[in-house]
């Protein structure tokens, strides 16, 4: 389909057109075919390039000629209309420009052919005018931009226009940034973190382009703490990915970050995410297998640095160790890794979650003890091997016996007679913890957390029914395989549990009380 020349309209054709372009408002195929019949897109085009002073006339004919391209029927013509994109994309106007960019998007996603849509960004070199658009426009802009490019890594051929298999492309990532301002660098770091995402192809590939060195020269210089915490918010964003580990590991980044976590001179805020990125590192299984134990024992030296700071006033710094924990302690190996480790650093974790000094503290402390007793693992990989399991007795029991509570089972009944938060990450702690005989004994010895795990009206929320109920089945299921099961004074409890799992997370015993006719005497009035 070759593509019409823009056209010029008349005074009176143009006010027309533009108080339709303005309710212009259906996105379907007909509703969109209707429209272009009447005014055809070479004179919606040609709109756009006219020199006509009329206030509001690109914003209005862009936001309706976004809407035509958003429908199947109209995003046809855009492979016919490539240069058009191509000027967008170098306008000078804001409406123009944004526009372009969501033609780039729609070209990809609705125009028909991947095949098709490949060619008309080699044709009229589109890629780096969206990289130009992404560094160089505003955060509207950029944004769009920004997914506009992730879209052409996700069709076929289209990463090749981003990483061409010979490795010579027209636009090389790293040395756009390093020409670039620190804002623009934060965005080049933000698509990296994006196209990482798109599957473990385009990884590889950024890790052959050595991009994520990239982030290794943001964080490595810390004179300016937004562009340091900028980079590991987008790094955060990237380790998020079930994938990052097998390939971050390979860089000198965990080492980084160990640094920035160590740097008492720098700012909490900046130091809680480095933790966190830490822990997420090393939260599967894989991670122990991709690096050095030495480091491994460095990150832990600094977390456990961090949670020796009794009188430190930086609560979420002090959280997000904990947080990192729980997320290292996630799998059985980062488990027995933390109770074994000389540091003990998984000392820390069993007294936050006994101390009700700080409930932001306790609750952080709690979810890691759940992850480390693993209550996110599978049933088979819950319980560790006998060094890391008498570990986790002792800290248990060691941290009972010297608080008020003395003992396990009052701990865990405290837990679960505060507010509803602490008792959601109570419901975990007990889930992972019955798998163990001791633990199921100290739960079974107080009638008092059978009552309350087993009480239908005790949540208000989902996710607190679902908690709740999945501890009535981890402690149901742990008593059929244990001997406790046959002893008849647990008989009234393991039925009041039966009953508990049969009912469900959502059914309650509440009654319903149906209204009632109140009769009043008239001398009442």
């Amino acid at each position: 389909m070759e593509p019409a020349a823009a056209q010029a309209m008349e005074p009176g054709e143009l006010d027309a057109m533009l108080q339709a372009a303005a309710e212009f408002g259906a996105h379907g195929d007909d509703a969109v075919r209707q429209f272009l019949e009447q005014f055809p897109l070479p004179k919606l085009l040609g709109v756009l390039q006219s020199e006509a002073d009329v206030p509001g006339m690109d914003e209005t004919v862009a936001t309706c000629l976004d809407k035509v391209f958003s429908s199947r029927y109209g995003a046809s013509f855009l492979p016919s209309y490539g240069a058009f994109i191509q000027a967008g994309l170098l306008a000078n106007s804001k409406n123009i420009k944004q526009l372009a960019c969501k033609a780039v998007i729609h070209l990809l996603d609705k125009a028909g052919d991947s095949a098709v849509a490949v060619d008309t960004f080699v044709q009229y070199n589109l890629y780096p005018l969206l990289i130009n658009c992404l560094t160089e426009g505003d955060e509207e802009i950029s944004a769009v931009s920004l997914d506009g490019i992730k879209r052409l890594a996700e069709i076929p051929k289209g990463i090749d226009i981003i990483f061409p298999p010979s490795g010579q492309g027209s636009v090389q990532l790293d040395r756009v940034a390093a020409q670039s301002s620190s804002m623009a660098r934060i965005r080049i770091l933000s698509l990296i973190a994006k196209l990482f995402a798109v599957s473990t192809y385009t990884a590889t590939a950024i890790c052959n382009s050595n991009l994520l060195s990239l982030f290794q020269n943001e964080i490595k210089d810390r004179r300016d703490m937004l562009k340091t915490l900028s980079a590991l918010e987008v790094l955060y964003e990237l380790v998020e990915h079930p994938h990052s580990n097998i390939f971050l590991l390979k860089t000198n980044l965990l080492q980084l970050i160990i640094d920035v976590i160590n740097d008492s001179s720098g700012d909490s805020i900046v130091r809680s995410r480095a933790t966190l990125i830490g822990g997420r590192l090393l939260s599967s299984a894989d991670a122990f297998m991709a690096i050095d134990k030495n480091c491994v024992t460095n990150l832990l030296l600094a977390i456990d640095k961090i949670l020796k700071m009794e009188d430190s006033q930086n609560t979420d710094e002090i959280e997000s160790a904990l947080e990192a924990l729980g997320l290292i302690g996630t799998t059985s190996v980062g488990a027995c890794l933390l109770l074994t480790d000389s540091s003990n650093v998984t000392r820390h974790v069993v007294e936050a979650s006994f101390d009700r000094q700080g409930r932001g503290k306790q609750l952080a402390a709690l979810h890691a003890l759940g992850s480390i007793c693993g209550v996110d693992r599978q049933e088979n990989q819950m319980k560790l091997d006998n060094q890391a399991e008498e570990r986790l007795k002792h800290l248990v029991y060691t941290t009972a016996r010297n608080s008020p509570k003395m003992t396990p089972s009052a701990f865990l009944l405290s837990v679960l007679q505060q507010d509803p938060d602490i008792r959601i990450a109570g419901y975990r702690v007990i889930s992972g913890l019955v798998a163990r005989e001791w633990c199921l004994m100290e739960v079974c010895s107080k009638s008092d957390i059978i009552n309350l795990v087993t009480d239908p009206n005790m949540e208000m929320t989902k996710l607190g029914m679902d908690a709740r109920h999945n501890c009535c089945m981890a402690i149901s299921k742990a008593l059929s395989s244990s001997h406790l099961l046959h002893e008849p004074s647990l008989s009234e409890l393991i039925g009041k549990l039966n009953e508990a799992v049969k009912r469900g997370p959502y059914l309650s015993e509440r009654k319903r009380v149906e209204p009632q006719p109140v009769v009043v005497p008239a001398e009442r009035f």
